[in-house]
């Protein structure tokens, strides 16, 4: 069983910053692509950025310059760093990764529970 546990959110005012990380942990042979992904009240969920185990990254536009995302293949653990935030962040952030299991000839893709980042005005 592999699980990704996030931590880092919380309550913050426009113009602030908050760094989000996600860890996964269990049985596997390899982790290969993760990111974040956003689900605001209301919205569908979307995607915030993503980082390749060899540390290639594709963000949205909405984040882009502002979110960098970064990678410890060592630790199988990402992180978010989120600067400049505006209220329009504001949502539950989930983590997601794409997983090689032990036995498996493809990846398993796995979500977390999510955090929640409030930014207030």
């Amino acid at each position: 069983q592999v699980q990704l546990v996030e931590s880092g959110g919380g309550l913050v005012q426009a113009g602030g910053s908050l760094r989000l990380s996600c860890a996964a942990s269990g049985i596997f042979n390899q982790v290969n692509n993760m990111g974040w992904y956003r689900q605001a009240p209301g919205k569908q969920r979307e995607l915030v950025a993503t980082i390749t185990r060899y540390g290639n990254t594709n963000y949205a536009d909405s984040v882009k310059g502002r979110f960098p995302i970064s990678r410890d293949n060592a630790k199988n653990t990402i992180y978010l760093q989120m600067n400049g935030l505006k209220p329009e962040d504001t949502a539950v952030y989930y983590c997601n990764a794409e997983v090689r299991t032990v036995g498996s000839f493809r990846d398993i893709e796995y979500w977390g529970k999510g955090t929640l980042v409030t930014v207030s005005s």
